[in-house]
């Protein structure tokens, strides 16, 4: 995916299924740019890695996965990666050059779709209950992807105030990503009524691990 395959507002989602007013799914990279479309709030890219990028990941010992945030500009993501990568001790090779080209390519893509020149990026390993609690995102747009673990939940827009008020005693629908598929949230930032209701999956005490990319829009300058 990169910022030439993308325009800034799709046209049509042209392999996407509804999920559910301002909530769509697609099969390709550059169908997340509808959500430039006016009362898009989610759209969802079901996607799957390379197996043995997968299982590279998955086999790891957690400590070497990596933790980081930078704010970069979307063509120094490598040159900003690298050094974080070395600390930690991810031996540099195939594996690890195709995680840091698909941390580049969605870092790329979220750029052009969101007209940003610089963008939070945060890699995370996770193994607590981080950012449990139902919320909106206090941003115009965030990307999320789980490269493993358990993905980011949701809820439809009917059961939000209600998701958000009971929090885990919230029994109603509940949505899950999958592994690996890429979503662009809008956030509460993004204008009134916008947001969609997500929280991270409890994982405290189970042993697992996540590791988390979430890319965020900056604020306008005032």
């Amino acid at each position: 995916m990169t910022v030439s395959a993308l325009t800034l507002e799709s046209e049509s989602v042209t392999t996407s299924a509804m999920l559910g007013a301002g909530i769509a799914t697609c099969d390709a990279a550059q169908d997340l740019a509808a959500i430039n479309k006016p009362n898009m709030e989610l759209v969802i890219w079901r996607r799957a890695l390379p197996l043995c990028l997968q299982t590279w990941l998955d086999q790891m010992d957690p400590s070497c996965l990596p933790d980081l945030r930078i704010l970069v500009r979307p063509g120094d993501l490598r040159r900003a990666m690298e050094p974080h990568l070395d600390e930690i001790g991810m031996r540099p090779g195939d594996m690890r050059n195709l995680l840091i080209a698909d941390v580049h390519d969605l870092v790329l893509g979220f750029a052009g779709i969101t007209r940003s020149d610089l963008v939070d990026v945060r890699l995370e390993r996770v193994s607590h209950d981080a950012c449990w609690k139902f919320h909106r995102d206090c941003v115009e747009a965030r990307l999320l992807t789980t490269y493993r673990g358990p993905a980011t939940e949701w809820v439809q827009p009917v059961h939000a105030e209600r998701a958000l008020h009971t929090q885990k005693r919230f029994k109603g629908p509940l949505e899950h990503m999958r592994s690996n598929d890429v979503a662009i949230f809008k956030g509460s930032c993004a204008g009134p009524g916008s947001g969609i209701v997500h929280r991270s999956p409890p994982i405290a005490d189970t042993g697992c691990t996540r590791l988390l990319l979430s890319l965020s829009k900056l604020p306008a300058a005032s």
